[in-house]
């Protein structure tokens, strides 16, 4: 009763954004949204010994901040979804292991946030759940390590490169209450465009964004002037201009209220960091702290969150397999 179409569903009781919370690190406090944020810090370390506990403790931090927003303790939520980029997802492990909140770890890459609010979501909708946490994050010098080279090789990038956020973003949905609402879930089809460049997500990931976006808009009837900003994560520059292109082929004009959270991270003509930003805490980041608060202050009343993710991993990419691609799409509105 609750199925549009093949991939949408409607969620009757309009799940709530009690709070949300976004840790980012010292570069992307140095980029366009610095104001968004709730904490930056000063180093890739965040007072931690090495990369990957950090990863863990801005993720954990951001947890906190979250349900402190919320008014909620760490350890009275019904559920926490969470995922990152590190094999096995160690990082969101890690973070809520002493949290004694049931846990459900996911994989969707640079989707994560739009599959985590997506199911979270569900899980309030269905009734199973009053208050879920929804959240991911990524660091940049963990996913080099992990997926490239140590930095201290110094690999040279193509313009196609992305960079990835050091960034965590955690959202508390609930049952009840007023604010930003999630009335419809998208979920994504893998896609496969036969990119096998690591070099160049955007364009691997752009095919399944489109792909997405027009299953949500024909099992809904909307279209893109249906909503005051419809946003990517993380596409990138070219990632971007990649799925334009696709929809003037059908006709239709993306305009202003198109935008990708890979760009809107960082100044791309001055930080040095290619096509722009990629990993779990872009789309998440922004999404926290600067989308919902947006909405909240009157900015956009109706907002469509696409979160797009390149599903490689380090084996895959070695034995030269090509990048499929996922998005999820999370439409917010207000009231």
């Amino acid at each position: 009763m609750k199925k549009l179409g093949k991939q949408t569903v409607t969620l009757p009781s309009r799940p709530v954004f009690t709070a949300t919370a976004a840790v980012v690190g010292k570069k992307e406090g140095e980029g366009p949204l610095k104001e968004c944020f709730d904490h930056i810090s000063e180093d890739s370390y965040f007072g931690q010994s090495s990369w990957e506990k950090a990863e863990i403790h801005m993720l954990r931090y951001c947890y906190q901040l979250a349900c402190g927003k919320a008014k909620i303790p760490c350890t009275e939520l019904d559920y926490i979804l969470s995922g990152d980029l590190l094999n096995q997802c160690i990082s969101s492990a890690f973070a809520m292991k002493e949290c004694a909140v049931p846990y459900f770890g996911l994989y969707g890459a640079c989707s994560t946030m739009a599959e985590s609010l997506a199911l979270g979501a569900m899980l309030i909708d269905g009734g199973f759940a009053e208050h879920i946490c929804a959240m991911t994050g990524s660091h940049f010098c963990t996913a080099e390590r992990q997926y490239r080279f140590p930095l201290e090789y110094g690999g040279q990038r193509p313009p196609t490169a992305q960079w990835t956020v050091t960034g965590a973003g955690a959202a508390i949905l609930g049952s009840s209450g007023s604010g930003a609402r999630i009335s419809h879930v998208t979920a994504g089809k893998i896609v496969d465009a036969g990119i096998n460049d690591a070099n160049s997500m955007g364009s691997a990931m752009a095919p399944a964004a489109y792909d997405t976006l027009k299953a949500h808009f024909e099992d809904t009837g909307r279209d893109f002037d249906y909503y005051d900003a419809v946003f990517t994560g993380d596409l990138g520059a070219l990632g971007h201009d990649i799925l334009e292109s696709l929809f003037r082929k059908d006709g239709i004009k993306t305009g202003a209220k198109y935008m990708d959270c890979g760009v809107l991270m960082y100044d791309l003509a001055t930080q040095n960091v290619f096509s722009g930003g990629s990993g779990c805490g872009c789309s998440a980041s922004v999404l926290c702290g600067h989308i919902i608060p947006a909405m909240e202050r009157g900015v956009w009343k109706r907002v469509l969150f696409a979160a797009t993710g390149a599903l490689m991993s380090t084996t895959s990419a070695q034995q030269g397999d090509s990048i499929p691609g996922i998005c999820h799409a999370v439409a917010i509105e207000m009231g």
